[in-house]
């Protein structure tokens, strides 16, 4: 059974993490799988979105599968498998399917449907919108065990929530649940869990309307001014928009609009 199951839904490509008897672990398959999805996101014009989600009720995902890829990656394993080795040959793994290098921008939602702790919470904070199961619990444990969360959630979480509410989070290693996840500003959404795959579908279609290439841009500059100074951010915001105006959808957009139709965008 595959461990990373893809769909492109008419440009939105739907990506789950397929363990559910194992939380939905990252194994070393998945975590080679999700380098070469992200890969094929990226270049497929196809894909206007995407969405992570985890198969079955109980976990988005729990992170890196301890009794197969940490002993591995620490050396209490030896590798075994091709999908081992290639893990082990790639140093840069984990900011790979953690985005940790922000050259992916297209939009990413994360339909979480149950536990997103340790590398599923890290998973988590590379997403861009989030909608939750009321039945959702988020956290990063790694603290307890002796080591700490290096996938970019401690750089990532006090940039997007309040820094006490972060440090509560990383410090203290305890889970919060979905109300207080949203209540912080972590998530966007709670909802039933009979609901949340029709909430994500209403929000991938108000995505799939918009012009591709404006969705990138405006993502490309969010990540890009995140460390910049007004000046430098306002200079890299008008270099975008003026790129944006000459393109074909730049012409689409208020063309549909004066012929009161919707527009047809192509990403050109």
């Amino acid at each position: 059974m595959p461990v990373l199951l893809t769909e492109n839904r008419n440009g939105a490509l739907w990506v789950t993490f397929n363990r559910p008897d194992a939380y939905n672990s990252f194994s070393p398959e998945m975590i080679c799988q999700l380098m070469d999805m992200w890969q094929l996101a990226r270049e497929d014009d196809s894909v206007r979105v995407v969405v992570l989600t985890g198969a079955g009720d109980r976990a988005f995902s729990s992170g890196a599968d301890l009794k197969l890829t940490v002993p591995l990656v620490t050396g209490a394993r030896q590798p075994e498998t091709e999908f081992d080795r290639r893990l082990l040959d790639t140093p840069d793994w984990t900011s790979q399917i953690l985005q940790r290098n922000c050259s992916f921008h297209k939009p990413v939602i994360a339909a979480v449907n149950g536990t997103a702790i340790a590398g599923g919470f890290e998973a988590l904070m590379a997403t861009d919108i989030r909608i939750a199961s009321s039945n959702a619990v988020f956290g990063v444990s790694e603290v307890k065990i002796g080591i700490m969360a290096y996938g970019g959630t401690v750089a990532r979480l006090p940039k997007q929530i309040p820094w006490c509410e972060a440090m509560e989070i990383l410090l203290t290693g305890e889970p919060i649940s979905a109300e207080r996840a949203k209540d912080m500003g972590l998530i966007n959404r709670v909802v039933d869990p009979e609901n949340l795959y029709g909430e994500v579908d209403k929000l991938v279609e108000l995505l799939r309307k918009n012009a591709p290439l404006s969705l990138q841009a405006i993502k490309r500059t969010a990540l890009m001014t995140a460390g910049m100074n007004l000046d430098q951010s306002f200079a890299l915001e008008s270099k975008e928009g003026e790129k944006l105006l000459r393109t074909e959808d730049a012409k689409e957009g208020p063309r549909a609009f004066a012929e009161d139709r919707q527009p047809t965008f192509r990403g050109l």
